[in-house]
């Protein structure tokens, strides 16, 4: 699924695991995200539009 979470993140400059600590997940889990290897369970993704203040749909599109 492709997304914006590199460039959201970087915008805050946050490192990977500065946002994995916010979404209390590990650093691998948001690499993996961010190259597109693994999609989000929803109530993360949701969360992830929390964080970023953000529709869900304007981070992810499949």
């Amino acid at each position: 699924m492709k997304n914006r979470l590199t460039e959201l993140r970087a915008s805050r400059e946050w490192s990977q695991g500065d946002l994995a600590e916010r979404l209390a997940v590990s650093r691998q889990t948001i690499n993996a995200i961010e190259t597109e290897k693994y999609d989000p369970s929803l109530p993360l993704a949701l969360k992830i539009g929390r964080l970023f203040k953000l529709p869900v749909e304007e981070i992810f599109e499949s």
